[in-house]
């Protein structure tokens, strides 16, 4: 087995599921000068070369994870663990799981996975949702599979059309409006109980920090739905909180095996304001 590795990992947000991103080992964990996380342990030499490819440019709530390893791993070692998570990537969350379906290119980066988008349905308890930037429809479909009254919202017609046929697929296009127009003109007229905003990451969205300006139309979807008594935003893993003050951070994994320590998106919680804008 040769000589352990002492690991360090540290820039850990508190509200992380550290456990769940670090995987087996004997965790120390203290809180660094900073009011981030730092964790260490000792672990063999595989383990230690997996977590250090896993967590590679991995950037979470604004800040970028930092790792130590001592002694250091040989570049064979490393290679051969990238080449694991490679192919660990490619078994990770489906979108939709339906052959029938229908996705466009930005659908195939995009698109929340099933298991998730159905997970977050359950958790709207049955409410009524607007999902404002619906896409091909994953979301929605979620959250109606899980009885949730949803209205859907796509500026592009294309992508609407998808979604329609996707809802069909999955046999709840009945619990579906579906809407062709912009969010940010709509919002405002339309009641619901919770609004889901799923803003446009693109495929190269910054790693290291992304903030609210650079997600639009989201700031101004929000600014119209106070109405709404609660707002969901799905961002990218590395979404700074502090942009959006009052939100409620959550690193959502993946289900497969492929990236069940991978973090998909962060879901933000925030209860929407009754006063005017």
């Amino acid at each position: 087995m040769g000589r352990p590795i002492d690991v360090c990992v540290g820039a850990m947000p508190a509200w992380l599921d550290w456990r769940r991103l670090l995987g087996p080992g004997s965790w120390h964990v203290v809180e660094s000068d900073d009011g981030m996380l730092e964790a260490h342990s000792s672990l063999d030499r595989k383990a230690a070369a997996d977590l250090s490819a896993r967590l590679r440019g991995v950037g979470i709530g604004g800040t970028m994870l930092s790792l130590s390893v001592r002694p250091p791993l040989q570049r064979k070692e490393l290679r051969k663990a990238l080449a694991e998570e490679a192919r660990r990537y490619r078994k990770g969350s489906k979108g939709f799981t339906q052959a029938a379906t229908r996705v466009d290119a930005e659908g195939r980066y995009s698109l929340t996975p099933e298991a998730l988008a159905y997970e977050m349905g359950k958790r709207a308890q049955g409410r009524r949702v607007i999902d404002a930037c619906a896409g091909v429809g994953g979301n929605a479909i979620g959250f109606a599979r899980a009885g949730c009254e949803v209205t859907a919202i796509e500026i592009d017609s294309g992508r609407l059309a998808m979604a329609r046929h996707n809802a069909k697929v999955y046999g709840v296009a009945d619990r579906i409006r579906f809407h062709c127009g912009d969010a940010c003109e709509v919002v405002s007229d339309l009641e619901a109980d919770l609004l889901f905003v799923d803003p446009p990451w693109g495929e190269k969205y910054d790693k290291q920090r992304v903030t609210l300006d650079a997600l639009p139309p989201c700031e101004q979807i929000l600014s119209s739905a106070h109405h709404i008594q609660e707002h969901w935003i799905k961002v990218p893993p590395s979404f700074d909180p502090s942009s959006l003050p009052g939100c409620r951070p959550e690193a959502v994994f993946g289900r497969a095996s492929g990236d069940e320590r991978r973090v998909k998106f962060l879901l933000l919680r925030k209860s929407g304001d009754s006063s005017p804008a």
